[in-house]
């Protein structure tokens, strides 16, 4: 019987930046579940104040090449690698020059980066695209950080017909990393690929999106939510209670492993 396949897309992921609850997390989830027999792959963006020479990262010249567009601009996606030793396991890295060269995560002292949405939008379809150039099929995508938040509409509505993608099941991880600056009203607009229609996008349409309407939003696409912060958005909380779907509560950092372990077979029992 094949492992199952697990995709971590996470915005953090120390040792290459600070710990933070969603770095530390998104450093000791795969490596635990890997040992615990099933395979991964872990994606993160290579912001600019990731040390390349520190961490020995290294681009992937099969793998890059391809553009991405977004609004109607063609950006060049560049794939990194680099390995944790300890851990026996390799991060990819999301990187192009308009969006990641500037040495800051997502704000700097003027406050949050105005081309934010558009950072997510090509960070995370660049993690798709590169899945299928590596010719690996997922059977779980957890998703940590705000900047994930697209995946599961791209992952339902224009992949999934994708023989890599089509019987993926999205987890959403919400933590309490909430950003202030909402994304423009033409966001919504920007997501439209073949598949992705004005229905599917009604809830954001049309508005400036805070961060709980993009939470939310991808709480309703995703098969799965889990609550990654012991204190959260309470718009957000009160969704996820409504939603009718699967949802695991906070777990302690000396339980989640085995219980998101649980979780994801649970999931793919369904």
């Amino acid at each position: 019987m094949d492992s199952v396949k697990v995709l971590y897309i996470s915005q953090e992921i120390t040792p290459y930046l600070p710990e933070t609850e969603i770095s530390v997390i998104s450093r000791k989830l795969p490596q635990a579940i890997q040992e615990k027999g099933k395979e991964i792959r872990a994606f993160m963006p290579r912001f600019g104040n990731v040390n390349e020479r520190r961490n020995q990262l290294h681009e992937v010249i099969r793998l890059s090449g391809m553009n991405i567009i977004i609004d109607d601009t063609d950006h060049p996606l560049i794939i990194k690698v680099a390995s944790i030793q300890a851990a026996r396991m390799q991060v990819y890295f999301i990187d192009n020059d308009d969006f990641f060269q500037r040495k800051h995560t997502i704000a700097d002292e003027n406050g949050e980066f105005e081309d934010n949405e558009d950072r997510s939008i090509f960070f995370v379809r660049g993690v798709l695209e590169t899945v299928k150039k590596l010719r690996w099929t997922p059977d779980i995508i957890h998703c940590h950080g705000w900047m994930s938040a697209l995946t599961p509409i791209f992952i339902k509505k224009a992949f999934n017909t994708d023989p890599f993608f089509k019987n993926a099941k999205t987890v959403y991880s919400v933590y309490a990393d909430d950003f202030q600056k909402p994304f423009s009203n033409r966001f919504a607009q920007k997501l439209k690929l073949d598949g992705i229609d004005d229905n599917d996008i009604a809830s954001i349409n049309g508005k400036e999106v805070s961060y709980a309407d993009l939470t939310n939003f991808a709480v309703d696409f995703a098969d799965a939510t889990i609550i990654g912060s012991e204190s959260i958005n309470k718009d957000v909380l009160a969704h996820i209670e409504q939603s009718g779907k699967p949802f695991l509560s906070y777990q302690s950092p000396e339980s989640y492993v085995d219980a998101y372990n649980d979780f994801y077979d649970q999931l793919l029992a369904k």
